[in-house]
Parts: structure tokens; C-alpha cells; sequence
């Protein structure tokens, strides 16, 4: 019974360390271009998918495309994108450049990071709500015993208290990250 919520919560806590690797800590990491699609034959692709992602500095990335046409879609998507740099295109490869963070940025990283923290928070809390829904109607249904829904609430709530306190601990690891670079 319990194995459906529990799972739920593991992908929102996965979904939340996901988008925690998305946000760039002042080093260049290839995970924030995830989420960025180009037109390949009139398909959005991953840029991973077409092109070779590499960290060859600190704080820039190069993306070689395996076909060359594909470096102006490549670059396309990066400046409409919500990453805040400017690619350069040598008509060969896309470098990216990261400036420094400065002590601003920073803080409103970590501002991010929490709110996307508390975000994670509110779904491992209607996992726990609807779990908690679903067996108070099989206590209806007669399905289970008071003793047993008790007992489940319980098995709920140790649950939603676990992975709570990952969230928070995977806030506070990103937000240390940001600040101490």
C-alpha cells in the first residue's frame, strides 16, 4: 500500500536534486543545458544528443556538434534560453563563457534553490495528503481496521519526515555550493 506514495516522493525528491544540478555554483557544469531542445529535422533534441558536450575550463563549456550546420540552431537556443550567457560561435563548436558570480547572484541562487526546496516540500505533503485520503476510504469501505489506518498514518508521516529532511539537506549542500566557490 504504501510503496506507490513512497515512490512518488523519491521522484519528487529525484525531480528536485535534478533541477539542483540545472543551477550553475560559479563552475560550468553541462547539466544546465538539459532542459535545452534544437530543431534536428524538425525534431527538438536534447543538445546532448547532437552535439559533444565537453568542460575543457573552470568555467566554460564547449559544445561541438557532430553535423557543423547545427552550430547557429545550437546557438539559437542558448541565447533564447533562460541561462543568462552569451554563446560564441566559431562556426566549428559554441563555447560558453561564465562570468564570476557575484556575492548578489549568489544570494539569489540560494533564494532559488530554497524556493525550489519548499516547492518539493508541497508535493511530498499532498503525496502524504493523498495517501492519508485513500486509506481513511478503505476505512469507510471496511476494508481496513481504525488499527490499521492508524498505523498507516503513521507509516505515511515517517515517510514524509524522511524525505523532507532530504530536501533539506540537499538545499542546504546546493546553497553551501553556491556560497563557497
Amino acid at each position: 500500500m504504501l510503496k506507490q506514495y513512497e515512490e512518488k516522493m523519491e521522484k519528487s525528491l529525484d525531480n528536485l536534486i535534478a533541477e539542483f544540478s540545472a543551477i550553475r555554483a560559479g563552475r560550468a557544469n553541462p547539466h544546465i543545458l538539459d532542459k535545452l531542445r534544437v530543431d534536428y529535422y524538425g525534431t527538438p533534441t536534447p543538445i546532448q544528443q547532437v552535439a559533444n558536450v565537453s568542460v575543457p575550463e573552470a568555467r566554460s563549456i564547449l559544445i561541438t556538434p557532430w553535423e557543423a550546420s547545427l552550430v547557429k540552431e545550437i546557438e539559437k537556443a542558448i541565447i533564447n534560453s533562460d541561462l543568462g550567457v552569451m554563446p560564441n560561435n566559431d562556426g566549428k563548436a559554441v563555447r560558453i563563457n561564465f562570468p564570476e558570480l557575484t556575492e548578489e547572484r549568489r544570494k539569489e541562487l540560494v533564494k532559488d534553490v530554497k524556493k525550489k526546496g519548499e516547492a518539493a516540500k508541497v508535493a511530498i505533503r499532498n503525496i502524504r495528503r493523498d495517501a492519508n485520503d485513500a486509506f481513511k476510504k478503505q476505512n469507510k469501505a471496511n476494508e481496513i481496521s481504525e488499527d490499521e489506518l492508524k498505523n498507516l498514518e503513521d507509516k505515511v508521516q515517517k515517510l514524509t519526515d524522511k524525505y523532507i529532511a532530504e530536501i533539506d539537506k540537499a538545499i542546504d549542500v546546493k546553497s553551501k555550493e553556491i556560497l563557497t566557490v
